[in-house]
């Protein structure tokens, strides 16, 4: 029997989020990530989306990492008839059903709110697409996997995960998919860390394959150097403490939460966080930093050594002036706290979460700052923010930007241009390249770098089948 081996772009083609990929061979069916993509109304956009495939017939998912744009759908899939097992790296397994949960959570508000303003229209109710039982389903469907290691995940289907730098527990994909004597051997990426990301060690280097799936996020630039982002942090903090007001950053809370927390805590320490008080404002993120802080030996040595330096064991205990709220009560109280503090919350984009009830009481006013620190998507409110728009709607009330807005860049959990390429020129093998997961911009400059290296690449498109 002949391999007959196809890959299908279902998501994060042509956009940096949704990724979701389709591998078939000879009737199997396997997804690489399911990732939810944002920057939309999140009811409105899971009501409307359909699977191009029937979620019953897909054998096994394979995750590359726990961020919700790459794993954010598999709880409708479940919902939706899914009944394999979700193969992932050990760390993923542990920041999964903390995210997963909390997805959920803001799923079934976002509804509950959606219902209330359907309800004074005299519109029925929406009923929920999908339920905690899905949510504790796909938890109960993880296969943790330790890294190099080689596991059969098929009949025919050789899994191996590599770190990947980006956070905890992520992971390049290796696939060997074989048919008698034929065999192919496909990358994926997932998503490539930074290598001057705290905690996480450099991403991994793969020494051959046929073809490549590679992200491509920042594929039209590089990073400036950690000492710039540092000092360029370090200025934005000082102004909002000269101008007397608040700071408020959104973050994800899984991976540049606890960054931000690490660059806080070197500020501290040397005398330069001039705020009194720095408040991680969401409930998932003082979870996940709690898993961080019990897996600390686990991260890159070199900073964690710097732990030791000043006499803390873990990232709570290396910032003093740290708050983790409680409970709901605790957040809204927040908001009466004029000047001096330094607020995480998420969303990361704006696109929902406690972040949004801090902007709707302290966008309008000019004394604040607001300091994005993460990647903002098309269509999402912090891309809005930064792209300069003065008024904006936030939980239903008009309201006008007046809080400074700055824009750091080098924080990324992504490489850069040229790590992108030293990654890709290691590979051998003349493997088929395609770009996924960034915006066309990024991808065509990267497509062009590659291609004046000799390396064979295409960029994938929104539901293009391509044989391996």
């Amino acid at each position: 029997m002949p391999l007959d081996a196809r890959l299908t772009f279902l998501g994060a083609a042509r956009q940096v989020t949704g990724s979701c990929y389709l591998l078939q061979w000879n009737g199997r069916n396997v997804l690489l990530d399911c990732g939810m993509q944002q920057g939309g109304d999140q009811v409105t956009d899971l009501h409307k989306f359909r699977f191009q495939f029937r979620p019953k017939d897909i054998d096994a998912v394979i995750l590359s990492h726990a961020h919700i744009d790459h794993s954010g759908l598999l709880t409708l899939l479940v919902a939706r008839g899914f009944r394999g097992r979700i193969f992932c790296s050990e760390g993923t397994a542990s920041l999964l059903p903390i995210l997963l949960k909390d997805a959920f959570s803001l799923y079934i508000k976002d509804l509950e709110w959606q219902n209330r303003q359907r309800a004074r229209l005299g519109k029925p109710e929406q009923d929920p697409i999908m339920s905690l039982k899905d949510v504790m389903a796909v938890t109960d469907s993880l296969e943790p996997l330790p890294y190099q290691q080689d596991t059969d995940v098929l009949e025919g289907l050789t899994l191996r995960l590599h770190d990947a730098g980006h956070i905890l527990g992520s992971a390049i994909v290796e696939l060997w998919i074989k048919a008698h004597k034929a065999m192919r051997h496909l990358v994926f990426s997932g998503d490539l860390g930074n290598p001057a990301t705290v905690l996480m060690h450099d991403p991994s280097l793969i020494e051959s394959a046929d073809v490549v799936l590679m992200e491509s996020t920042y594929g039209d630039r590089d990073h400036q150097c950690l000492d710039n982002t540092l000092e360029e942090f370090a200025s934005a903090l000082d102004a909002a403490h000269k101008a007397g007001g608040n700071v408020f950053i959104p973050a994800f809370a899984l991976g540049r939460s606890q960054e931000i927390l690490y660059y806080l805590g070197l500020l501290y320490h040397q005398g330069r966080l001039k705020q009194r008080m720095v408040v991680l404002d969401s409930p998932m993120a003082i979870e996940i930093t709690q898993i961080y802080d019990k897996l600390i030996k686990e991260f890159d040595h070199k900073d964690t050594q710097v732990f030791a330096r000043y006499g803390a064991k873990d990232l709570k205990s290396f910032l003093p002036i740290l708050h983790l709220t409680k409970d709901v009560e605790e957040s809204m109280a927040l908001n009466r706290i004029n000047q001096g503090a330094i607020i995480i919350a998420g969303s990361g984009m704006c696109n929902g979460g406690r972040i949004l009830h801090h902007f709707k009481h302290n966008l309008w006013k000019n004394v604040n700052h607001l300091i994005f620190v993460g990647f903002q998507a098309k269509g999402t409110l912090g891309r809005r923010l930064i792209d300069g728009e003065t008024r904006v709607k936030i939980l239903g009330q008009p309201l006008v930007v007046r809080a400074a807005i700055h824009t750091i860049g080098g924080f990324s959990a992504h490489a850069g241009q040229s790590q992108l390429l030293a990654w890709a020129k290691h590979i051998g093998g003349k493997p088929q390249f395609y770009l996924v997961h960034g915006e066309p911009q990024a991808q065509d400059a990267l497509q062009a770098k590659l291609t004046a290296l000799g390396i064979n690449v295409s960029i994938a498109e929104p539901a293009q089948s391509v044989a391996l």
